[in-house]
């Protein structure tokens, strides 16, 4: 008589109820991840495991209990119980919710979201509002003619930004291990607190040493938010989910633009009032508004899912049930976020065990390069407008339309790359819209000559479907443990900041308005973004079938031992599959 198939041979590569449903005829690896070796247990699939009886076809009750292991790992007892020690050991904060029997409808499933979307998701975007604002307000200052008050150039311009990415860069994986230590509840708050203090402090600009300190300042104190925040939602949701969240996430880095520039509209009209400029007023009000929004964050950030109770929140987010719920879907999809206390440091070791992880470098590297053929034309675009003529407020308004598009194209772009269950051709897709506009401006000759035709230019260019939020769950997934994800966060933001870095010498005050050099090196890393790209496909697919090898050259006996007994960590198991 034929056996069940065999559970995935490690459950935290990513297996879940988010996941969906495996064909048994076709291979269980996909491009989005894999958590099984194909061959063998494709093999498993369809051939009978007795060895007294002949190969037959499984049948659709075996494919259907696989189907049941790979939604919920933890049915193997063997699987549940090693887990279970793993949590206790971890002193993991949401152990005592752990229930591998625990069952739950769909239309359960869709309300908890719901309502994690409304709490956790939404507030994410409120902070990632703060943080966009006090950031990125210095283009509607610059409109209003901030340079010539304070006597600088646009070289000085190209300092100031210089100096912010790299004190953020600086700050990043130190900002990641403090809130791996102190707790994201805690520490996203005091930084959002901390930066707006400096944020309202411009408005006393007086100069070049004090435009500088401002600039050291808010990135040192801002670096390693959006890791930190990205670490807080992985707590509610799946790696399928998340991608998903991080797109509502970032469409509010164009929302930001758009509320700014309507703001800016209004703020800079207050110039001369009590003898200050408008983008002092600027400054002071959306200073305020964040200062508000960081100390508000203390009270609306939980620790965990088992955490929302607390003496100003004393019916908590959910109900005994909805918390069981909450967290065994995510453990179901990645047991090793429970690997760790929420609270607990990264130890040096495992910092530097994450750090020469090479089969994470592929993606750091995209993020260094895909990033920078937009972003020069982004940073002058204010700039570039009130030289084709545009009133300071017109400005301000005409940046809107693109912002508009540009959220419509990170969202469909996300969409997309969940529909296709597809990353690398689907991230690709950023490079492949840029890449003729970036063209257009190096070769077309009504550049700048035309205002309205280079405005068009400039707005088709940045609508750009973002692909940040793809590649940062990407990181995550690939990850595959809780302090390697952490790292890994912030190593990959930290290569998206050494791209910015890269992107401020790209335009230089010698080659303006034109810039037929910085546009030439902006064509060229543009095709080398498309190349690392598909490097970066055919990389994650080797690295699988090199795995897949080793895999099945062991034994059953061999296979249950290594789960049992390795101590490896991460993407570095033998039994773990690269998403691509």
């Amino acid at each position: 008589m034929s056996q069940p198939p065999p559970p995935p041979p490690y459950p935290g590569s990513g297996s879940g109820s988010g996941s969906g449903t495996l064909n048994p005829d076709s291979p269980i690896s996909s491009s989005y991840g894999t958590v099984v070796s194909p061959e063998s247990d494709t093999k498993n699939l369809n051939l009978n495991l007795s060895s007294s009886s002949s190969s037959t076809s499984v049948d659709l009750s075996e494919a259907s209990e696989f189907d049941d292991l790979k939604k919920n790992p933890f049915l193997d007892p063997v699987v549940a119980e090693h887990w279970r020690k793993v949590y206790q050991e971890a002193d993991y904060e949401c152990r005592g919710a752990f229930d591998p029997t625990v069952t739950w409808t769909e239309e359960e499933e869709k309300a908890i979201i719901r309502k994690i979307d409304f709490r956790a998701c939404a507030w994410a975007m409120v902070m990632f509002f703060a943080l966009q604002v006090d950031r990125g307000n210095l283009s509607q200052a610059l409109a209003d003619g901030m340079l010539d008050d304070l006597g600088l150039d646009t070289n000085d311009y190209n300092y100031g930004n210089v100096i912010f990415l790299v004190s953020f860069l600086c700050a990043e994986l130190p900002s990641q291990l403090l809130s791996k230590k102190l707790g994201p509840d805690r520490w996203i708050p005091i930084q959002i607190v901390l930066w707006s203090v400096v944020a309202i402090s411009q408005c006393s600009l007086n100069g070049r040493g004090s435009f500088f300190a401002t600039r050291c300042l808010l990135g040192l104190i801002e670096g390693g938010f959006i890791p930190d925040i990205v670490l807080w939602l992985s707590y509610f949701y799946t790696s399928r989910e998340l991608p998903i969240r991080l797109s509502y996430f970032w469409t509010t880095l164009s929302t930001t633009s758009i509320i700014t520039s309507l703001m800016a509209f209004g703020l800079l009209h207050m110039r001369g009032i009590n003898g200050w400029a408008g983008w002092q007023w600027m400054f002071l009000v959306e200073g305020l508004i964040t200062l508000c929004i960081g100390l508000a964050s203390f009270f609306m950030m939980p620790a965990s899912a088992v955490q929302t109770k607390t003496w100003f929140r004393p019916n908590g987010w959910f109900t005994d049930r909805e918390v069981s719920i909450v967290v065994n879907r995510v453990l179901r999809d990645d047991p090793s976020k429970g690997d760790m206390h929420n609270r607990e440091a990264i130890t040096p070791k495992r910092l530097w065990e994450t750090m020469k992880d090479y089969d994470l470098w592929p993606l750091y590297a995209i993020g260094l390069v895909a990033y920078i053929p937009q972003t020069p034309p982004n940073y002058y675009l204010t700039l570039t407008l009130r030289k084709l003529g545009f009133s300071a407020f017109n400005t301000n308004l005409l940046v809107i339309p693109s912002s508009v598009v540009h959220i419509i194209t990170l969202l469909l772009l996300t969409r997309l790359s969940d529909m296709l269950q597809e990353r690398t051709f689907v991230a690709m897709l950023q490079s492949i819209w840029t890449l003729p506009c970036i063209l257009a401006l190096k070769f077309w000759p009504g550049l700048i000559d035309n205002p309205w035709g280079t405005y068009a230019l400039m707005s088709v260019l940045l609508s750009y479907p973002y692909c940040h939020a793809i590649l940062v769950a990407w990181t995550s997934k690939n990850a595959n443990n809780v302090g390697a994800r952490t790292v890994s966060a912030a190593l990959y933001n930290m290569s998206v900041q050494t791209g910015n870095v890269i992107a401020n010498f790209i335009y230089l005050d010698y080659d303006k308005p034109y810039y037929h050099d910085g546009n030439t090196k902006l064509v060229v890393i543009n095709f080398i973004a498309i190349g690392v790209f598909l490097f970066t496909k055919a990389y994650y697919v080797w690295r699988n079938k090199q795995k897949d090898k080793v895999w099945n050259g062991l034994t059953e006996e061999q296979k249950a031992e290594y789960i049992e007994t390795t101590k490896v960590q991460g993407s570095r198991r033998l039994d773990f599959r690269f998403a691509h």
